[in-house]
Order: structure tokens, then C-alpha cells, then sequence
């Protein structure tokens, strides 16, 4: 039998043989971070209740109604953890069982992607504490996971930054690859979360996401928009009934600081696993865990994977090993010097930050999603049926308001879309995005993301109002109307983070019959158009030049991002149709730049996966999206994989894959019952990748296959 030993056994080894041996004066006290407030630390016993699953377990998971609250007005703290992780598992993935679900992913499925008859749940410790500056006003959560399965002979942590703007639950399914590993998780909300200052009553989420009055909460608060009383009251005799977010409302531009806050959610988890595990030094635990003999992997998906880069970008201590993200938004700086090749033809337009490129999908999308050339897709008809029917034309109105303001030059709808459609080509997107048009924009997913990030980067405050928004509850008719209070009290488990979410919908202030729900508000020339002039206002701040533009570019300047990992080992995949963040803004120029700056230095391989797209989730709706399951695999898939990978190279030296294209198998069959998801769909990541699927990286350049 051959005996391997662990590459950090030794290490560990020497620590504690040091103290053992009188020589701990050399080691370094395990003390708290400064940024670290009161820690909350809650032990699970894998039975009743788990960190994975909150209890439920996989099939409650996988049930189709959320569990309940013993009083929907005012839900406890462990009934709102419990949904908050109900919510954000099956938000991230395909929950069906034909989509993989139980079989290739879940919690059933244990750390070797065997299939068992457990439900998975996991046993441990969660620690949870605000990182704050003394103020109050950032109030970042953080979180450790610490399974009881942590090894402290091969000690590792996974990092599962929040996605999109979600709470510090929001990655929870990145989470599970960790804790199925024996690994602590380390979370951050990253300065973003579900739960409102509910502004016309003025209370607000605390840690938990229960809520209270901003008197009594002070700084505990988890958000507070900040407005002094007399602001307050003027703001809502003006505008009742609103709300404020804390992506899009508290100032900070959070993004500038989301690799910060992942490396600081990396600390707390050394600090926790230190004051479980480490040795006792005169009474006190000292670091016997560090960066040096414990691997240390920064991930997450979409916004937490951009921040998990920017985190490996700003590592001055070594913190992180290696990286493996999935679908990262990440900022390209303004003047990148690098080009992106498909089959040999450059690509006109890549490498613009998501406030650029999400403005310009709030302008063309709704149109584009009339062109006749995408019909088929995946609800383009109940696009049509919903906002361009002959009672209320939005999505018509938008393609001639276009047309007015001399964006489109065709004269019929069909053809104004068909150009919007180009428009949205030559700005970026692949031609593998077209399908997924009509459904995000029936989702309102641009707009909702224009307007949050257009705050947050300019660091407006709620009382701004920018470009004549805000956030409020409507009725069937657009109007705005007071929330249902329960849909309030569990919005810290429900919400997004970014409207439209539980209830709480976009509003154009500015509509020519007062305030209304954007999607349904008229125009100042009285017309239905999707509040085009909203959508023109946010493009400005991006391409103007007056005081507010100056203050989003501003803004924007400081999430910029710069290539440079250190040598740290990389793997990002992202599937090609991704049309929310489109590859050619995001993880293809990102590559490029990396190797210009890091030259022979870069470690970093970039996987690209065909027939896959930015949200599992919806593949998993086939009554409300069919046409996405016989469509599309899911990218969880490959995130699993490519964390498989970097975890192997890290532990043991495997080599990890070189850069590639992945040719994935849609399932086919007919769009809302397609054929279960099998091996033949899924090819692996080759080790090397044969010729037609290599994916080149030069200094600068990078050239994609077809």
C-alpha cells in the first residue's frame, strides 16, 4: 500500500511540535479582527436543523411550497434562516430532477458525485457578525460556516460571496461544494441584501432579518438609508410608501469594496477555525492555521464570482490559494489594450463595465424582443401577448420611441425590433443570447439592474430619486399602494435585493399621471413606452458629461479592475449564451487582460461552456419558461467540476485544465418536457482540450473557437 502524505500535514505538524516544545512565543496570537463586531455563533446538529439545508433536507428543498412561519407578521430569526436558504438553493439551480437535481447536484449527492439516500444535511457551527467601521453605516455580513467535518489534517476554506445583491445566504448552493468537503465557508452579503428600510413606517432589517424601528435598532441596523427625521418626513409626504435598498441606497458604493469584504469574511474564517482548532498557548488559541498550510479557494457565481476576483486582485497577505468562479461580473478597466476573437473575427465591442452595457440592454431589449427572427424562443409569445397587445402596446411604443429619438431608423415594429436586435449584437451580445431576450425582459431584469447600480455607483441616496425612480409596492394598474406587511416581514428571506422582488416593484416617479409601476407608467407625451425617458437618463449617466454623469463615472472608476492575480491559480467558466453578463464584457477580456498583465506568470485557464447561460434556475420552469430546459444545461455543473480541479491542484499538484471551450448536449425533445439530463449532455473538462475546442491566450488577446 502506498502512503501518501497531505502537502500541509507538515506544516501542521511543525506548529504544533513548536508549542509542544516551548517555542509558541514565535506564534502569533489568534486575535479578533478590528473590523469584526459581536459574533453570533449557533450550533447545528445535522439533524433538526443543518447548515446546508436549514433542516429541510433535500426533499424540502426541492418542495414546492417554502416553509412556514408560525406568525407571517412577525417571523423568527431561525424561521427567517430557514427560508432565506430555501429561497436563495433553489434561486441559484434547477430544482428538477430531470435538470439534474438529486442526481448530478444536491444534497444527496455527496463530495465524490455518488448519488445516496440521505438528505444530506450537515452538522456544525455558524458564526455570524457585522464587519463594520464603528459608524453603523456599512454594517457588511459576514459569515463562517464551519462544518463538523472540518479536517483539521487537510484544512480548507471556500469563500461564497453573496450573488447579484442578494443577502448573506445569496450563495449558499456555491457553499454547499465546501461544506460537502469538509471545508469552513466563508460568506459575505458584501454590502448588498433582501430587506428594505421601509421608509413610510421607518423600521428596518436587523442581522437576522428580523425587523424593528431605526430608533430601537441605532446601529445594529442591518441598512438604514441614513435620512435625518426631517428629511424623512419630507421624503415621505412627497413620495409615501417607499423603500429604500441597500445596494442601490447606502452610499458606499459597495462594489468598490466587495474584494475587501470577501478577503475579510477569509479572515474571520481563519479567526474562527483558530479559536476552534488551534493550539493553546498560555491560555490563549494561537494562528496555527494559516494561509500557508491551509488551501484557501475564492469563489461564488455572478457578482460574488467578480468579487471573489477583486479579491484575489487585492490579496496582499496571501489569504487565497486559488480562484474558481462561474459567470463573474467583473469591471474591465476603462482602456484595456485587449481584443477578443471568435473563430478568427474580432469582436467590435467587448470589455464594457455591466453599468455600460445593462444600460444599453435597458434601452433595446423590450423592442428586440418583438424581432420575428426569435419567435420561438423561450417566451417570446407571452412576451408579445403581455406588452404588445392592442390594449396596452408598451413594447411597440418603446421600438417607435426609439425610432423618434434617433435611435433606430426603421419604420414597423417588426423591422425597429429586428434592428434593436442588431444593436444588441454589435454591442457584445452572441448571437447564442437571442434566445433568452424576451424572457429577461418580460423579468425586467435590465431595468432592475440599471437602476440599482446607477445608485450605488453614483452613491445616491434614496431622497435623490435618480432619473425619477424608486422602489414601492403597485397595484394591478401600476399605482402605488402600501406593501402587505408580511410580504415585509419576510423579506430578508424572499428578497433579491433588487426590485422588482417580493412585492416591491420599479416606479417612475416622473409618469405624465403621477407615479406608476415603470413598466405600466405613460411618458410625459402621454404614451405607454416603457418609460423611455427613464431608460435615456440612465444611459446618459454612463455616456455624458454633466455633474450627475461625472458622479456614476466617478464612481465606476473605483470598481475597476486591473488583471493582476498574483500568480494564483484560476479557473472561470461561463457559459456562451450567457445574455445578463454577455462573455465578451466580462470573462473573455478579463482573461485577456490577466495574461497581458501577468505574462508567462498567469495561472489562470478560462472554460467556456456552450449552450449554457446565466440563470440554472430557469431552466428549471418549464411550465413558465419551456423552451430554457430543451435548450440549456446547467453551469452549476461545471462550477462543481472546475472547483473539483482546483481543489485537486492545490491539495496534491494536479495539473489543472487548459483553457477551452466545452461542447455541452442540449437535452432537446420538446420545449417544456424535455428528456432528463444524462452524462452524453455534460462532457467533462478535458485536461487538454483537442484543437477545434483550445481556447488561445496571448498576452493581451484572446481567440475563442467556434
Amino acid at each position: 500500500m502506498k502512503i501518501v502524505i497531505h502537502p500541509l500535514v507538515p506544516t501542521l505538524l511543525a506548529a504544533a511540535t513548536l508549542a509542544a516544545c516551548g517555542g509558541g512565543s514565535t506564534v502569533a496570537t489568534n486575535t479578533k479582527p478590528d473590523f469584526l463586531g459581536a459574533v453570533r455563533a449557533t450550533v447545528y446538529d445535522g439533524a433538526a436543523d443543518d447548515l446546508l439545508t436549514a433542516g429541510l433536507g433535500a426533499t424540502g428543498l426541492a418542495a414546492a411550497a417554502p416553509p412556514a412561519y408560525a406568525n407571517p407578521l412577525a417571523p423568527t430569526a431561525a424561521e427567517l434562516r430557514r427560508a432565506a436558504i430555501y429561497t436563495n438553493y433553489r434561486a441559484m439551480l434547477d430544482m428538477t430532477a430531470n435538470g439534474g437535481y438529486g442526481r448530478f447536484y444536491g444534497p444527496n449527492v455527496d463530495a465524490q458525485g455518488n448519488v445516496t439516500a440521505s438528505e444530506g444535511k450537515i452538522a456544525g457551527t455558524e458564526y455570524l457578525a457585522f464587519s463594520d467601521d464603528g459608524s453603523g453605516r456599512k454594517n457588511v455580513t459576514l459569515m463562517v460556516q464551519l462544518p463538523a467535518s472540518f479536517d483539521t489534517k487537510k484544512p480548507c476554506i471556500i469563500t461564497a460571496t453573496a450573488s447579484g445583491s442578494r443577502g448573506v445566504y445569496g450563495a449558499i448552493s456555491t457553499g454547499e461544494w465546501g461544506l460537502k468537503h469538509g471545508c469552513a465557508v466563508a460568506y459575505s452579503d458584501k454590502g448588498t441584501g433582501g430587506a428594505p428600510h421601509d421608509l413610510q413606517n421607518d423600521t428596518v432589517p436587523l442581522i437576522d432579518g428580523t425587523r424593528t424601528s431605526a430608533a430601537a435598532a441605532g446601529k445594529e441596523a442591518a441598512f438604514n438609508a441614513g435620512l435625518s427625521a426631517s428629511e424623512l418626513a419630507a421624503f415621505n409626504a412627497a413620495t409615501p410608501n417607499r423603500f429604500a435598498f441597500k445596494h442601490a441606497h447606502s452610499g458606499q458604493n459597495a462594489e468598490r469594496d466587495w474584494g475587501r469584504s470577501t478577503l475579510q469574511a477569509v479572515e474571520f474564517a481563519f479567526w474562527v477555525i483558530n479559536e476552534r482548532y488551534g493550539e493553546v498557548q498560555g491560555g490563549e488559541h494561537v494562528k496555527t492555521f494559516t494561509p500557508k498550510n491551509t488551501v484557501s479557494i475564492a469563489s461564488s457565481i455572478s457578482n460574488g464570482g467578480g468579487a471573489a476576483i477583486a479579491a484575489a486582485e487585492q490579496d496582499s497577505e496571501g489569504l487565497i490559494s486559488g480562484v474558481a468562479v462561474s459567470e463573474p461580473a467583473v469591471e474591465m478597466p476603462a482602456n484595456a489594450g485587449v481584443r477578443v476573437e471568435r473563430g478568427g473575427v474580432v469582436v467590435t465591442t467587448s470589455g464594457k463595465p455591466l453599468i455600460d452595457f445593462t444600460t444599453v440592454a435597458n434601452l433595446y431589449q423590450s423592442c428586440a424582443a418583438l424581432a420575428p427572427s426569435i419567435a420561438s424562443t423561450p417566451y417570446a409569445a407571452g412576451f408579445a401577448a403581455g406588452f404588445a397587445n392592442p390594449a396596452l402596446p408598451i413594447a411597440p411604443n418603446r421600438c417607435g420611441a426609439l425610432a423618434a429619438h434617433g435611435l433606430l431608423t426603421a419604420t414597423t415594429t417588426a423591422a425597429q425590433a429586428e434592428e434593436a436586435l442588431q444593436k444588441l449584437r454589435d454591442y457584445g451580445w452572441e448571437g447564442e443570447s437571442d434566445a433568452l431576450h424576451a424572457s429577461l425582459a418580460a423579468f425586467e431584469v435590465a431595468p432592475a439592474v440599471a437602476v440599482t447600480f446607477a445608485n450605488s455607483l453614483s452613491r445616491a441616496s434614496v431622497q435623490d430619486n435618480l432619473c425619477g425612480f424608486s422602489f414601492a409596492a403597485t397595484t394591478a394598474a401600476g399605482g402605488v399602494t402600501p406593501l402587505a406587511p408580511a410580504a415585509l416581514a419576510g423579506m430578508f428571506a424572499t428578497g433579491n435585493g433588487v426590485p422588482p422582488t417580493s412585492g416591491v416593484q420599479l416606479v417612475n416617479n416622473l409618469g405624465k399621471f403621477g407615479p406608476a409601476r415603470d413598466v405600466l407608467s405613460f411618458s410625459v407625451a402621454g404614451v405607454p413606452d416603457w418609460n423611455t425617458d427613464g431608460a435615456l437618463c440612465l444611459r446618459n449617466l454612463v455616456t455624458g458629461s454633466d455633474a450627475a454623469a461625472r458622479k456614476l463615472q466617478a464612481g465606476l472608476d473605483e470598481t475597476r479592475r486591473n488583471g493582476n492575480l498574483h500568480g494564483k491559480p484560476t479557473l472561470i467558466v461561463h457559459g456562451r449564451s450567457d445574455a445578463l453578463l454577455p462573455v465578451n464584457h466580462t470573462s473573455r477580456p478579463y482573461a485577456a487582460l490577466n495574461r497581458k498583465v501577468e505574462g508567462a506568470a498567469s495561472q489562470l485557464a478560462y472554460i467556456e461552456v456552450a449552450n449554457a447561460q446565466h440563470f440554472d434556475s430557469f431552466i428549471g420552469l418549464p411550465a413558465v419558461l419551456p423552451g430554457y430546459d430543451s435548450r440549456y444545461i446547467p453551469l452549476h455543473i461545471y462550477l462543481n467540476r472546475a472547483l473539483d480541479a482546483m481543489y485537486a491542484h492545490l491539495s496534491t499538484g494536479a495539473a489543472l485544465p487548459a483553457s477551452q471551450v466545452v461542447r455541452t448536449v442540449p437535452r432537446g425533445g420538446a420545449p417544456g418536457s424535455a428528456p432528463a439530463l444524462t452524462d452524453a449532455n455534460l462532457p467533462p473538462i478535458a485536461s487538454v482540450p483537442v484543437a477545434a475546442n483550445a481556447i488561445a491566450l496571448t498576452p493581451g488577446v484572446i481567440s475563442v473557437p467556434e
